[in-house]
């Protein structure tokens, strides 16, 4: 790292300290913690970056360091949004670290191989299967392989704090603890060898997703009591594009996973009826759900078609209300309780062409502010590949969803 890349770090980290300080970001932060309290002045709003920021923060970045440049990275995240696109994701007003862990299931890291196209851009990955008959090959489902990388964690740590530690704290944070048992599935043995193995071998199957709950919960346990678990009730990524910002949970030493928040889905059982959901799956995920404080449930899947098992888990706090969900019914079903209505729009508005169809949109939001009514709404716009390298376009985006929401919200 050169001294030119440190004056630079050093810049950036003042940049995300005066976005801390601003009245808008101190206004917004008090917004979330009414928020997930279900007790909100108005929808919380946030534009996930990740997909897109190759187009938005990489142009930005100056350092060539690869350390300096991952910094430079991760400071950009902390503010961007805010600053940038006026959207509700706010700056802390510390750089947060997370310990490097990995969580191999059953022994086996998970590999796949990548299609580009002609400028070198990734455009589709085939997983590497390792199973392929279930009863054939139950031989290779050993013990599942967790740990944490304290060396390289630490690393970074110091880095950062050397950098700009005496301007903006360095401190060790994490996310929501996650759980994805039929994605691990689905990486080892693909979507139809587990489909047919359900219908083929279903005891077997049924004792693979135990064996997955046991690995999980062992995982979790090896983080509690390595003193790997940090606090989630703040500035924290809550799965799936939302903040951890709760003072139901304990902001000091975490020594139980009953302690943080929690992230599950399970998009990969799209295909099966709720009653194979229910005999197949839900076990599994029932099991490891208990061992969250709170809990947040969904990505894409239809939350909606398996709603008569999501809704029996006590600690279930927001749900992923996605493009593909019957959001009317999780409407009638979400009115007047204490879980936030995660609404995913529809990726297309913002991320297909390089204008907005703008009526479209506006109805799009509409129809969920309607079907909302009465609910704890929060908008989590995710899945967006690109902007067209337009920040304007994302800006312009924001803007139009305020404006529904301030002509048609009724809480």
């Amino acid at each position: 790292m050169t001294a030119a890349e440190r004056e630079r770090l050093r810049r950036l980290a003042n940049r995300q300290l005066e976005v801390f300080h601003s009245e808008k970001n101190q206004r917004r932060i008090a917004l979330w913690k009414l928020h997930n309290a279900c007790r909100g002045e108005r929808p919380m709003l946030h534009v996930e970056t990740d997909t897109f920021e190759h187009e938005v923060i990489e142009p930005l970045l100056q350092c060539t360091d690869p350390v300096a440049r991952r910094l430079e990275t991760d400071l950009y995240r902390n503010f961007y949004n805010l600053a940038e696109f006026d959207d509700d994701w706010v700056a802390p007003d510390y750089f947060g670290v997370k310990w490097e862990t990995w969580f191999h299931p059953f022994g086996h890291k998970v590999t796949s191989h990548t299609a580009t196209d002609i400028n070198g851009n990734t455009v589709g990955h085939q997983f590497d299967y390792v199973i392929g008959d279930l009863e054939d090959d139950w031989d290779k489902l050993g013990k599942a392989d967790f740990g944490v990388d304290t060396a390289a964690t630490e690393r970074y740590f110091q880095a950062a704090q050397e950098a700009f530690g005496d301007i903006l704290p360095v401190r060790m944070t994490m996310q929501s603890l996650g759980a994805v048992p039929t994605q691990q599935v689905v990486h080892l043995m693909g979507m139809e060898n587990m489909c047919f193995a359900m219908y083929d071998y279903p005891e077997l199957f049924k004792e693979m997703m135990s064996r997955i709950a046991d690995d999980y919960l062992a995982y979790f346990d090896y983080l509690a009591k390595g003193g790997f678990l940090c606090s989630t009730t703040g500035f924290e990524l809550l799965n799936q594009g939302s903040k951890c910002f709760t003072d139901d949970l304990p902001a000091g030493p975490i020594t139980d996973t009953r302690q943080v928040w929690g992230f599950m889905d399970s998009q990969e059982t799209v295909s099966i009826s709720p009653e194979m959901f229910h005999e197949f799956i839900f076990p599994c995920y029932q099991r490891i759900g208990r061992a969250f404080g709170k809990l947040s449930y969904g990505c894409c899947e239809p939350v909606s078609a398996v709603w008569d098992d999501i809704k029996t888990m006590e600690n279930l706090c927001k749900v992923s209300v996605s493009p593909w969900c019957d959001e009317e019914f999780m409407g009638r079903q979400l009115r007047g309780k204490n879980i936030v209505y995660l609404r995913k729009p529809s990726p297309n508005y913002l991320g297909v062409g390089d204008v907005m169809d703008e009526e479209a949109l506006r109805e799009h939001i509409r129809k969920t502010l309607k079907a909302a009514e009465g609910c704890t709404l929060e908008f989590a716009q995710r899945d967006v590949y690109t902007v067209s390298r337009s920040a304007d376009k994302v800006r312009r985006y924001v803007q139009i969803i305020r404006e529904e929401i301030a002509n048609n919200w009724n809480a």
